[in-house]
């Protein structure tokens, strides 16, 4: 499956590996076989099993040829003792899976940010800058990588986490109370677009995620030009006044149109049968877009107090 989010968007990523349960591989049903052929002389759907190995191989399902008269009591007790073909026993990724996973990851990232809240003095950047740059580097660690690594998504959550902990105590320490107020926020945008997308109120169509993508390269390059021109002291405004509060709410838009792309490939990686360890790229995904909406909120609550 390909997406058009950014970390779900590599090759490997929510595909189902060559070998995984037999996906990827085709294998032709012996000549003779019952499933070779359907009731009416066309192929059955069964007979070329894109799974490959057949949860039902050596059970009466698959040694009863269609013509056969009615099952005997016996063999009526043997399918009904066969194992299911279920999540748990082909190891397919759940929604279960993904909310587990991303409730390790954000709790990971909410205890390493209370550890840098307690632990560092009011208004100290630079531990925060390090963790910041260093999540970064983990981040794209990850992105690139081919297989999931669940131990290096928690190392990020970590350093992110301890890097918004330090951001949050200067800023709560400037604007008292603007902590909760930006948790609050994101969650709210959170519930909002999931409920959005789950009634259909949001459609992520090939059109929808184009004009995104687009709005959000525009976006990045421009807060790149104004980081630029800050540091030779010809500031654009983009973080302060009337413009810094629209650039802040395009930024919040920008998370959660990056949350129904997640919504959307965990939705299609369940329904293809993604493997079970893609729940923690999932998490990722998610932990990626709620950072992003955590910090465009923290700035813009920062802009509408002003200095009070």
């Amino acid at each position: 499956m390909r997406s058009s989010n950014p970390v779900f968007s590599r090759e490997g990523s929510f595909t189902r590996e060559p070998g995984y349960a037999g996906f990827g591989t085709t294998q032709a049903p012996p000549a003779g076989s019952p499933h070779a052929t359907g009731p009416a002389g066309q192929s059955d759907p069964y007979g070329n099993n894109p799974y490959g190995n057949n949860p039902y191989a050596g059970s009466p399902y698959a040694q009863q040829p269609q013509a056969q008269g009615p099952l005997t009591d016996e063999q009526l007790v043997e399918m009904y003792q066969a194992p299911s073909a279920g999540p748990l026993a082909t190891g397919r990724m759940t929604l279960d899976d993904v909310v587990a996973r991303t409730a390790m990851t954000l709790l990971t990232l909410v205890a390493a940010g209370g550890l840098a809240w307690f632990l560092l003095p009011d208004r100290n950047y630079g531990l925060a800058v390090g963790a910041s740059l260093i999540a970064f580097v983990v981040g794209l660690v990850i992105s690139f990588k081919r297989s999931v690594s669940p131990p290096l998504i928690l190392v990020y959550a970590g350093l992110e986490g301890f890097a918004l902990g330090a951001v949050t105590k200067v800023f709560n320490t400037i604007w008292p109370g603007i902590a909760i107020q930006a948790v609050l926020g994101t969650a709210a945008v959170f519930a909002a677009m999931l409920i959005a997308y789950k009634t259909g109120r949001i459609r992520v169509t090939p059109r929808y995620t184009r004009i995104g993508i687009a709005i959000a390269m525009g976006f990045v390059l421009l807060l790149m030009i104004n980081m630029v021109a800050s540091m030779f002291g010809a500031e654009m405004g983009l973080r302060s006044g009337p413009l810094g509060i629209v650039v802040g709410l395009v930024g919040i838009a920008l998370g959660a149109f990056f949350l129904s792309l997640d919504f959307a490939a965990i939705e299609q990686a369940i329904a293809q049968g993604a493997p079970q360890k893609e729940a923690w790229r999932a998490a990722f995904g998610l932990t990626l877009s709620l950072v992003w909406i955590y910090i465009e909120m923290l700035r813009l609550i920062a802009i509408l107090r002003g200095d009070d």
